[in-house]
């Protein structure tokens, strides 16, 4: 058995691969090597200290000023999978999927440059799901793992509503509704944009293209507070994919306050269904309200990154869901 830590990369070093970072130096069973932004990465075998990414990244907006370990470039994450080779076990992509296609594209340059090994996403969007779909057959070919929608909606919760499913017969509902707190917008920059993204009478590209003092602006008029309805999610493409029910029953919504920690209402998820004797009732999982977004994002990512690379040993490889695979507890 192999006893090594597992060699993780985090692409993406916003908030969310921060706090990846920050996760990942508590554990024994996996070690941060690899870190990548839009101007520069950062790779060291011996593995990276969390402390020192974090305060260059903070200090000149980007890790490849790290010394002496960082590299300056335009093409990071086509340069840091080309510089590591296979020294690198799995990524974890803590990236904003803008444009639409980003994160898929992003597989892409891994199976254009040969690379083998685990790749986890915690994408939203089920059109992204779809596009990381129509690839299975060539990342499989690839040799790549690769674990879809492994965050907390979609992710945790999927996995909660396809376990909660087996009490059913039939699934009339699943609803999820989260509640998102953040102290600061701007140390989650992508995310806030891809919530808004959510929103009537924008797009993708529209939120994307918007200014930071724009979205200021949009925050201003709704008092820093966020409400989504009936979101574009892929919890709903992953559930069908499972089996569990059919897309048009899965309602996916909930409110984020980009000015307060605090949650603005607890988030979880409801299986209505009718059970084999004909009763009809609703199981209810619900989180902690204690736990941050960024615990119920990276905590599944890397449960799941572990779980992937268990079957990528087994030499199993393609495309899964964290509706189809349980994840593995990280040490």
């Amino acid at each position: 058995m192999n006893t090594q830590p597992i060699r993780v990369g985090v692409l993406g070093f916003g908030g969310l691969g921060q706090a990846a970072a920050k996760l990942l130096s508590s554990k024994r069973e996996m070690i941060l090597v690899a870190a990548a932004d839009q101007k520069g990465y950062a790779y060291s075998t011996e593995g990276l200290n969390t402390d020192a990414c974090i305060t260059t990244y903070q200090k000149h907006g980007t890790v490849g000023y790290l010394e002496p370990v960082g590299t300056l470039s335009n093409n990071s994450i086509q340069d840091l999978i080309q510089a590591t080779g296979d020294a690198v076990d799995g990524y974890f992509l803590a990236l904003p999927n803008l444009p639409n296609d980003f994160i898929p594209n992003v597989a892409k340059e891994f199976i254009k440059a040969g690379w083998k090994g685990v790749l986890v996403d915690a994408i939203k969007r089920t059109s992204a799901v779809e596009q990381l779909l129509s690839m299975k057959d060539e990342l499989q070919a690839a040799g790549i793992t690769y674990m879809t929608g492994c965050g907390a909606t979609p992710g945790l919760l999927t996995a909660a509503a396809a376990l909660a499913a087996q009490s059913y017969a039939e699934i009339h509902n699943v609803v999820i509704t989260f509640g998102v707190g953040i102290a600061n917008w701007e140390a989650y920059r992508a995310t806030v944009r891809e919530d808004i993204g959510h929103m009537p009478g924008y797009s993708v590209e529209a939120a994307r293209a918007m200014t930071d003092a724009e979205v200021e602006a949009l925050l201003d008029k709704t008092n820093g507070v966020l409400t989504l309805e009936n979101m574009e999610h892929a919890d709903d493409v992953m559930l069908e994919i499972a089996g569990i029910c059919s897309r048009d029953r899965v309602t996916v919504g909930g409110v984020v306050d980009t000015r307060n920690p605090k949650k603005p209402l607890s988030t979880n998820v409801k299986i209505t269904g009718r059970t084999f004797e004909g009763k009809i009732s609703t199981h209810t999982f619900t989180l902690g309200d204690e736990t941050s977004m960024a615990a119920n994002v990276c905590g599944p990512a890397f449960g799941y990154l572990k779980a992937g690379q268990e079957l990528h040993q087994r030499g199993i490889s393609g495309l899964f869901t964290a509706a189809e695979i349980m994840p593995k507890f990280v040490k």
